[in-house]
């Protein structure tokens, strides 16, 4: 699932190319961006396989977004902490492995 303030939609990850290695595309993240997401949570899969880009980091970086990488029941967790503070917050959520 991909969500961002205001609404999201399901995560195809054939849209990037994006695979378990070597994981979350820049692509992945910039719907998010575009939709006004101040940070992004990034989640690992229930058995952290799913990877993430050093290029998406550092793009997330570069534009001053700050990001959280954890493991899917906790990401859950962070962005819903995030969402009741009221912070624009975008997730990418991958529910197996």
């Amino acid at each position: 699932m991909k969500l961002w303030p205001g609404g999201g939609r399901a995560w195809d990850w054939r849209e990037t190319g994006t695979h378990h290695v070597p994981g979350i595309q820049v692509g992945d993240v910039e719907e998010l961006l575009e939709h006004g997401a101040r940070t992004v949570v990034l989640t690992r899969g229930m058995h952290l396989v799913l990877q993430t880009c050093p290029e998406t980091l550092e793009h997330l970086r570069s534009r001053g977004i700050q990001f959280h990488v954890l493991e899917t029941n906790e990401a859950a967790r962070t962005y819903n902490e995030l969402v009741t503070k009221g912070e624009p917050v975008g997730g990418l959520f991958h529910s197996t492995c």
